[in-house]
């Protein structure tokens, strides 16, 4: 399972971006989709996760700015009002299952980082 993420860029403060993640290969169900970030000197953190039956659960910093969302193999992250503060690299992670050689397996992958930048 490959993973293609994009949207990433410079905004400036309070401007929007939508950044997406795409998944390929013989997908059977991905029942859990994540965003995480990860700014210069600091750790990886959970920014985002949406799960098969619509549960979604959003850090604190981004509560009612951002909202994860998905269209079939496909995560997205509409990020509102953004601050200097979220300039970050961006990843996505989706775990689910596929078919290979006729069998089930499953499968826990990482998108390519993609930058966003909130400067004036």
């Amino acid at each position: 399972v490959q993973l293609q993420a994009s949207g990433g860029g410079l905004v400036q403060p309070g401007g929007s971006l939508r950044l997406s993640c795409a998944a390929s290969g013989d997908i059977l169900s991905i029942p859990a989709m994540t965003w995480y970030r990860q700014a210069p000197g600091k750790q990886r953190e959970l920014v985002a996760s949406l799960t098969t039956g619509g549960g979604t659960n959003y850090v604190d910093s981004v509560k009612g700015r951002f909202t994860i969302s998905r269209e079939e193999n496909t995560v997205y992250l509409q990020m509102n009002s953004l601050k200097p503060e979220d300039t970050a690299v961006y990843y996505c992670r989706l775990q689910g299952y596929y078919e290979i050689s006729g069998e089930v397996a499953e499968f826990s992958s990482w998108g390519r980082g993609t930058q966003v930048t909130v400067s004036s």
